[in-house]
């Protein structure tokens, strides 16, 4: 008996309809099973979503733990022409007076002239060193001293290269000076315009004076005759700038310093020359970093709470409700963290509210910038006990970060549920998988028992015909 290619040909039954209402019911308990996947798949989402809030609000409170935030200083300068300054934790408030009677300066040399740039000078190793000129006379018109002696300093930079066919020259003495940094050295050619108008100029890149220049040449009479320098003795080189420290005055107390950058001549105060003159500097109180990070714990707070509300919300009109309605964990870290935040800690301060930060009616947290300004300027080490602690004591922005990272570690309230959602899931996966199997497995059976019908009801009417037409015939018809 031949087979229908399609399901009520034979019996021109509605076979495949009625095999799709069966599909529908016998997969009814899979839909179930998919419905409760997806709430856990948002459930899980949601969570991750509070994660994240609770992290930022942990970096937040992090950052209010670090008892050096609280340390806040400004410095200013009434002449920022003649210094600028930059003041550290370690500044302390008050008014400084200082008169800048010379900058440091570095050495330069020149060479004598020659007639071409690129004519050869000479071969040999030039050994640079440095270190400090005292005594002897120093001719302004020839730039070269007399009698003076040169005491070494290893602490300032220096080196050798030498001079062959490749750069026997001015620009190649030039050239491999520049290309090595570490000699301490920059070189440059400048041209007078006279008959032998090209000149090598050397300046020292450290200031001070112990960055005097001292280069020793082996090699060849003409590149000694053009760059050997010894304050002490030969000197073929002119020195057209004095390398010499600078020298201030701060309340009435001398300073020389070998470079522009002068550091904690005023305690945890940097100063950068930049002429001769007298300026002012005044340290003070500066709370403008430690309300910016209680701002942003405030902020992150909120937030957390604006990420809470949106997770727990219930839509009255929708009847429906989000991924957290009503959730345990979520009502337990929402209540545990405002707890924390209330209680007062030990110290003169004890709650936020008395440095501004206080509690709105809608939950949020608010802060009071003229409240906290006037707080730090009263007592800088209050407010730090307040959120960094002291000692034993741990103040608000440890406990706080402490806490919410307690929450949303593997073993805290955050990440068991979330463990517990991701099993649940993987259980209901065995269970649709299952489900699946058995929905195809009895949906296959329909599917050979409706092909059966469909051919035995087509063999039955194939046999009612002929037997129609042979009634006929017999009858005459």
């Amino acid at each position: 008996m031949a087979s229908v290619s399609s399901l009520g040909i034979g019996s021109n039954l509605d076979l495949n309809g009625l095999l799709d209402k069966l599909t529908t019911s016998e997969s009814a308990p899979l839909v179930a099973l998919q419905s409760r996947k997806d709430s856990y798949t948002a459930k899980l989402s949601a969570y991750g979503t509070m994660q994240n809030a609770l992290s930022n609000f942990q970096t937040a409170a992090a950052k209010l733990a670090v008892s050096n935030l609280f340390k806040g200083t400004a410095v200013t300068s009434s002449a920022t022409d003649v210094l600028s300054a930059t003041v550290s934790a370690a500044g302390q408030p008050g008014v400084y007076t200082v008169n800048v009677a010379q900058l440091a300066t570095s050495q330069s040399l020149a060479s004598a002239g020659v007639v071409d740039s690129k004519a050869t000078v000479g071969k040999g190793t030039v050994t640079i060193s440095f270190g400090k000129i005292s005594g002897g006379t120093l001719d302004p018109d020839t730039g070269k001293y007399t009698s003076a002696s040169f005491s070494p300093d290893a602490t300032v930079a220096g080196g050798s290269f030498v001079i062959d066919d490749s750069n026997n020259s001015l620009e190649g003495l030039r050239d491999s000076i520049n290309a090595s940094p570490a000699l301490g050295v920059t070189a440059s050619i400048v041209k007078d315009g006279s008959a032998a108008s090209y000149h090598l100029l050397l300046s020292s890149r450290a200031t001070g004076e112990a960055s005097s220049m001292r280069i020793g040449v082996s090699g060849d009479a003409s590149l000694q005759n053009l760059v050997a320098q010894d304050s002490s003795a030969a000197q073929a080189m002119r020195q057209t700038a004095i390398a010499g420290n600078a020298a201030l005055n701060v309340n009435g107390l001398s300073i020389v310093s070998s470079g522009n950058t002068v550091t904690d001549a005023v305690q945890g105060v940097t100063m950068m020359l930049a002429k001769t003159g007298a300026t002012t500097l005044k340290v003070s109180t500066d709370s403008s970093a430690v309300q910016s990070a209680v701002g942003g714990f405030v902020a992150a707070y909120n937030a957390l709470q604006g990420t809470i509300s949106q997770l727990s919300k219930y839509d009255v009109a929708k009847k429906s409700g989000a991924a957290l309605v009503g959730d345990s964990t979520l009502l337990s870290i929402q209540t545990r963290v405002r707890s924390a935040l209330n209680t007062p800690q030990a110290g003169a301060l004890q709650v936020l509210s008395k440095v501004g930060v206080s509690f709105q009616r809608d939950g949020t947290l608010t802060l009071d910038s003229t409240k906290f300004d006037a707080a730090f300027s009263a007592s800088q080490s209050a407010v730090s006990e307040l959120f960094a602690g002291k000692g034993s004591n741990t103040g608000f922005g440890t406990q706080i970060a402490a806490l919410v990272g307690g929450f949303t570690d593997a073993n805290g309230i955050l990440g068991v549920a979330k463990t517990g959602i991701n099993s649940t899931l993987k259980s209901l996966d065995l269970q649709y998988a299952a489900g699946q199997t058995r929905v195809n497995a009895t949906v296959a059976r329909y599917r050979a028992q409706f092909s059966q019908l469909d051919m035995m009801v087509s063999s039955m009417s194939s046999t009612a015909s002929y037997l129609t037409q042979q009634f006929n015939g017999m009858s005459g018809k």
